[in-house]
């Protein structure tokens, strides 16, 4: 074999190889971009990055007597036909308490809707502590046309936050949800309207 067949050879084996590489490099980065969203919202979920709450199966365990205000903000993108408010604009709680707070939620069109709410709490660091045992945020909810429904949260702030040279001097927390619509239009069931017979 001469000189020039054996380099044309060697050639055709790096390209080969680089190929190989990049379309293992381009299906990684494929495989990355799917899970880049369920990979950040678990980072969030532990860390309280991005100001998103914990949650928890009870209490704190342990009630200190500083208070801290909760402010609440309710809001509703464009494509869903609610209205949303929180009962309370605000409530003083102590940290560590279990508190319960509510919020209500009308239907305002003709047709039944789904919804699923996110949530963010402010200021971001504060999301490391502020911990919800219930939230209606955790699944989506229906309802039927005109109807009107109080959805319960129930949260503590935990008391460490006071311990972190970052937030123990957080004398405010604001607990936000938007709701989306989630049915995309599409027609979900629901109970017939009052007087409907349904024959």
């Amino acid at each position: 074999m001469s000189e020039r067949e054996q380099d044309s050879k060697a050639r055709g084996g790096r390209s080969r190889l680089t190929a190989f590489a990049l379309t293992g490099l381009v299906a990684a980065m494929v495989g990355l971009a799917f899970a880049s969203v369920p990979l950040y919202r678990l980072f969030c979920q532990v860390t309280g990055y991005g100001g998103l709450p914990q949650r928890a199966e009870h209490g704190a365990g342990k009630v200190l007597d500083q208070t801290i205000k909760i402010r609440f903000d309710a809001n509703v993108d464009g494509a869903l036909p609610w209205s949303f408010a929180p009962d309370e604009r605000a409530m003083t709680v102590k940290i560590g308490e279990t508190a319960l707070a509510f919020f209500k939620a009308t239907n305002n069109s003709s047709e039944p809707v789904t919804g699923q709410a996110i949530f963010n709490v402010a200021p971001e660091l504060a999301g490391r502590y502020f911990t919800k045992i219930e939230c209606f945020c955790f699944k989506q909810q229906t309802l039927a046309p005109h109807a009107s429904v109080e959805m319960p949260v129930t949260f503590f702030v935990d008391p460490k936050i006071v311990d972190d040279i970052d937030t123990k001097s957080i004398s405010e927390i604001t607990l936000s949800y938007t709701f989306y619509r989630s049915d995309k239009g599409a027609g979900v069931a629901a109970a017939p309207a009052a007087g409907n017979s349904g024959s």
